[in-house]
């Protein structure tokens, strides 16, 4: 549509507050942070896009990201400002680095290094094949997979309870699964799910760090719950993201269709790591992520009643 992303509005809208130090503006809404998750933290994702926006202000116009490298090291209070503090750690003829802290209460609670590049031509070339997939056009949104849902008169009140939350958020994010269930139901899954995500709202033509961006943003979303999917038996108490990586490799529009290819590979002592791959709708592979996390479960009570 015509409306302006309020990813780009607001969200990731950075004030510069001196040489490489920035915070969330307009001043009047410091400290008012889009979408909180139901832990009350702040929303990695917005914080390694926030990140990236900061460090993009500190490099030439003409690099563009290639890789980032973050830490999570205390949660985020989604009610105080954020401070983005980038040190110049080098400035090379075609690569440039850069250190990022995100800051609060004097703080770090995050941790970046963003590496830049210029665009270079190379016969060194290849990557996977995209798994092939309906077409979003034909796929349910996930507001509309939820109604699904909620229509069935057989759900749980409990779950129908956690689905209208759920509808309830106001996520910057327009999601279509690929194989959702017709009913919602809870079974082991394989620990992999396909998804085409875009941002809300139209930001065109830009530079390609906005849309790098929003990618990081976006690539936050739902990512590390895919370790969760062959464990239905057990409750969530606590999972929060350790570190996160990314790898872009071609162009895109982050307001345009990409399919997120997610999978878990591996979990254990408490930890969970996720690997995933943004695909334009052409076939080419965009952006690569990987995540680990901590994830600790408990038991769900049995049902029954002997």
């Amino acid at each position: 549509g015509d409306l302006r992303s309020v990813l780009i509005t607001s969200v990731l809208n950075l004030e510069r507050l001196d040489v490489n130090l920035f915070s969330c503006r307009p001043l009047p809404r410091r400290g008012r942070h889009h979408w909180v998750p139901a832990t009350q933290r702040l929303f990695g994702g917005q914080i390694v896009g926030q990140a990236l926006v900061a460090a993009a202000h500190a490099v030439r116009p003409e690099m563009q990201i290639h890789s980032l490298h973050c830490y999570f090291v205390r949660a985020g209070d989604p009610k105080v400002p954020v401070l983005y503090k980038v040190d110049e750690t080098r400035t090379g003829k075609s690569f440039s680095v850069r250190s990022i802290n995100a800051i609060q209460y004097g703080k770090p609670i995050f941790t970046c290094q963003a590496s830049f590049q210029l665009s270079q031509e190379s016969p060194v070339q290849h990557q996977f094949s995209m798994p092939a997939v309906p077409p979003p056009e034909e796929l349910l949104t996930q507001e509309e997979v939820i109604e699904k849902f909620l229509q069935d008169p057989d759900l749980a009140e409990k779950y129908r309870k956690h689905l209208h939350k759920i509808q309830a958020e106001d996520v910057p994010i327009e999601i279509k699964p690929v194989n959702p269930p017709d009913k919602f139901q809870l079974k082991a899954q394989k620990p992999k799910q396909l998804l085409w995500v875009r941002a809300r709202g139209h930001i065109g033509e830009t530079d390609m760090k906005v849309h790098c961006c929003v990618a990081a943003y976006i690539s936050d979303y739902a990512f590390l719950g895919t370790a969760l999917l062959p464990h239905w038996q057990y409750r969530t108490r606590f999972m929060v993201s350790l570190d996160h990586s990314m790898w872009f490799h071609a162009p895109f529009r982050s307001d345009h269709w990409m399919l997120y290819e997610c999978e878990s590979p591996w979990a254990g002592g408490s930890r969970a790591l996720v690997q995933g791959r943004l695909w334009r709708r052409d076939g080419v592979l965009a952006v690569t992520c990987v995540q680990e996390g901590v994830i600790r479960v408990e038991q769900m009570p049995s049902s029954s009643k002997l």
